[in-house]
């Protein structure tokens, strides 16, 4: 416990000492929600019409800082550690730890607590610049702030096995973030986060219904966003117990996916 303690700090100062991975991972959902509240604050704001027929309405910063959260959540832990992971063992870090005393959990330990702390603060910042900066009200109801609890914890173990099974697919560390940054890009636009989801093709929805930044931001959505925006969603509900299986289907295959494709060494040698 003390080797995989130590190694959460070293994680943590590698990280913060990249400059690029400071803004592109840690700073970037907090650069996009300022961008979004500047660029539409003069715009009308979102609206929706509940199931009872009642309007219901929000402005941008509101409407914006569930899917950001989410997006918070994947960035942290599935393109952050799936670059990591991959540049290590490219320029042979991994390798070099293999041969070392070095326990495997406590390797694993220091990536993982990077994750948490990173992906806690980033949202602890999301939510200050939100309702300090563009006066989004925050939740007040312990069962709201409960659900949220819930996506994020289950969010950050989905994003981190899949980060670790992600890794495996740049060849070389050089190809890292072009290989996985785009797949992350990717199911940002298709999972709601900058666009209403249901104004996506169906066949778009069914998609991205498959992966688990669909199903983190349509729960965040269910904390930050008033009940009567349920209707927006298909189906008009929120489905959060469909949301918890398909983050638990991800962490279980994401799990053997790791022992499955974890490698000390590249892949050619």
């Amino acid at each position: 416990m003390r080797t995989a303690t130590s190694r959460i700090a070293y994680e943590l100062r590698c990280s913060f000492r990249s400059p690029d991975a400071v803004f592109f991972t840690f700073l970037f959902p907090v650069v996009m929600l300022a961008l979004f509240s500047v660029a539409f604050a003069d715009a009308d704001p979102i609206r929706a019409v509940a199931a009872d027929g009642r309007p219901v309405a929000v402005d941008y910063a509101t409407y914006y800082l569930p899917g950001l959260v989410a997006t918070a959540i994947l960035l942290s832990g599935t393109q952050a550690l799936g670059v990591d992971i991959a540049t290590e063992r490219s320029d042979g870090t991994l390798k070099r730890l293999g041969g070392t005393p070095l326990p495997v959990l406590s390797y694993f330990v220091g990536k993982v607590g990077m994750v948490v702390v990173t992906t806690v603060a980033q949202i602890v910042l999301l939510l200050g610049v939100a309702s300090l900066v563009f006066g989004v009200a925050l939740p007040t109801d312990a069962g709201d702030w409960g659900v949220f609890a819930g996506v994020v914890l289950l969010g950050i173990a989905t994003s981190c096995v899949l980060g670790v099974a992600i890794s495996a697919l740049p060849r070389e560390g050089r190809r890292a973030t072009a290989t996985i940054v785009p797949v992350v890009l990717v199911l940002q636009f298709i999972s709601g986060v900058y666009l209403p989801f249901v104004q996506l093709p169906a066949w778009l929805q069914g998609v991205a219904s498959g992966f688990p930044l669909r199903w983190m931001a349509s729960g965040m959505r269910s904390v930050f966003l008033p009940s009567g925006f349920a209707s927006a969603e298909p189906g008009g509900a929120w489905h959060l117990g469909t949301g918890t299986l398909v983050l638990a289907v991800w962490l279980v295959l994401g799990t053997v996916a790791c022992l499955l494709t974890f490698r000390w060494n590249r892949r050619d040698t």
